[in-house]
Formats: C-alpha cells, sequence, structure tokens
C-alpha cells in the first residue's frame, strides 16, 4: 500500500501492488509469455526461475510526493548470485509517461557495483522497503522511459533505476517479472549491505517464522512453485515475492 493512503480505508484505490502472481493462472501467463522467454533466456540460459512477480498499480500522488521509486538497484532485493544469471521483464499496461509517473533509470550502470542502500530522506515520506541508492554519481545522465501498451523493457538487477511522481488522476498499471537460472544460489547476507533489508524483512516474517532471510525467501520460493501444468516447456519457473 502507498505510504500516505495506507491508513484509508481499505478499497481497490489504496492497493499498490499484487505479488506472488504465481497463484494466479492468467496473471502467471505473463511469466511465460513467448514474446518474453525467448529474450529472457538470452540472459539467464534456457532453465529458468521466476523469482518475483508484481502488478504495479501506481497510484495519483497524494501531493506528497510518496508515489515516485526511489533510485534503486533490484539485486538489493534478491539474496541470489550470479548477477549476470538475473533479468527483470518490466512492461507497460497503458501509456507511460513522465506526468503520470514513468520509469528512470542511468545507462551504464549495469556494469557497475552493487550500492549501498537506505531509505531516502524525503519530506513526504517513502514507503515501506522502498529503499533508494544511498551514494551515486551520474544522475544528471538518467534517462526517462516512456512506453506505450505491451512495450517491454529487460533490465540487468545492477541497473540504477526508480520512477517519478504520478501526478496525473488516474492510476498507472505496469507489470513484471524477475528471473534468474535455475542453478543461481542464494547467499548469506550477514554482513553485507543487503543486512539492513534482510532485518527488516525478518522484523515483520518473524512473527510467524524465525528462520535466516535465505530460509524465508527459500520457504517462499518452494511455497510458490505453481503446479506442472503451468510450467512452459524446458523452464522452470517459480519464485518468492520479496518487494521491489
Amino acid at each position: 500500500k502507498e505510504v500516505k493512503v495506507a491508513k484509508e480505508d481499505q478499497n481497490e484505490n489504496t492497493v499498490y501492488k499484487l505479488q506472488d502472481l504465481f497463484f494466479d493462472e492468467v496473471m502467471f501467463e505473463y511469466c511465460k509469455h513467448p514474446n518474453v522467454l525467448p529474450y529472457v533466456e538470452a540472459f539467464c540460459g534456457p532453465n529458468l526461475m521466476a523469482i518475483h512477480t508484481m502488478l504495479i498499480n501506481k497510484p495519483p500522488d497524494s501531493g506528497t510526493k510518496s508515489s515516485r521509486h526511489p533510485l534503486h538497484q533490484d539485486l538489493h532485493y534478491f539474496p541470489i548470485r550470479p548477477v549476470d544469471r538475473i533479468v527483470g521483464a518490466w512492461t507497460a499496461m497503458e501509456t507511460i509517461n513522465r506526468a503520470n509517473g514513468c520509469l528512470v533509470a542511468i545507462p551504464g550502470t549495469h556494469k557497475g557495483e552493487h550500492l549501498a542502500h537506505d531509505y531516502p530522506e524525503w519530506e513526504g515520506g517513502v514507503n515501506k522497503m522502498y529503499y533508494g541508492v544511498k551514494e551515486m554519481s551520474g544522475q544528471e545522465n538518467r534517462v526517462h522511459i516512456e512506453m506505450e501498451a505491451g512495450d517491454c523493457i529487460l533490465f540487468h538487477p545492477l541497473l540504477i533505476h526508480g520512477s517519478g511522481t504520478n501526478n496525473t488522476k488516474g492510476f498507472r498499471k505496469a507489470i513484471s517479472c524477475h528471473y534468474a537460472a535455475a542453478d543461481c544460489h542464494y547467499i548469506d547476507v550477514k554482513g553485507t549491505i543487503q543486512e539492513n533489508l534482510a532485518n527488516e524483512v525478518l522484523e515483520v516474517a518473524t512473527k510467524k517464522f524465525k528462520q535466516p532471510f535465505t530460509d524465508y525467501a527459500f520457504v517462499k520460493l518452494s511455497a510458490n512453485q505453481p503446479p506442472p501444468d503451468l510450467l512452459s516447456a524446458g523452464a522452470y519457473l517459480t519464485g518468492f515475492g520479496v518487494s521491489e
């Protein structure tokens, strides 16, 4: 839920994202789309995992600019490696432009390192789990990625990107799936720059489970495995829903 509407009466207008699309047979078709998988396989190989899925319903901004998403690297949310065997597919479900908060990215940053993240100190507040890169260069080179319905981009998990404020009166919808090679492995994030996120996830998760961050992710991955009849030929698709 968006930080400024989370305390309102619960209705469809307070829903910012749907995650774990593996549970919906229709939604999961996106992850298996024949126009997407060949390009994903070029990055990850033919044996795939769908590790994170979202339908994003960016709401109209409440006037605090809290609908924007800080510049970040997706790798910060994934306790798996190697980094070059992970890729995200992000598809516009309608016209997406600067007015309703299109994606922005800094070209070339996928060749850099995984940088430290934290919550930005924004006056209007930041949505939960919306971490941003603490220190970066090259912001003057960022580009706005305007898209039409059906346009799809694929990006490396180290690419620094985010999205702008939705200054329209409507919602901005997109659907995405992150994939990884089936032979990717988990890492222990203790003592790394991912530990801050892991601690926050565990703060919520330990209300029900008392497991390490990687174990929690693994449990979600196993629990979200779709039934065999949903699997595409030659691809192993499953996943866990850590927020982007």
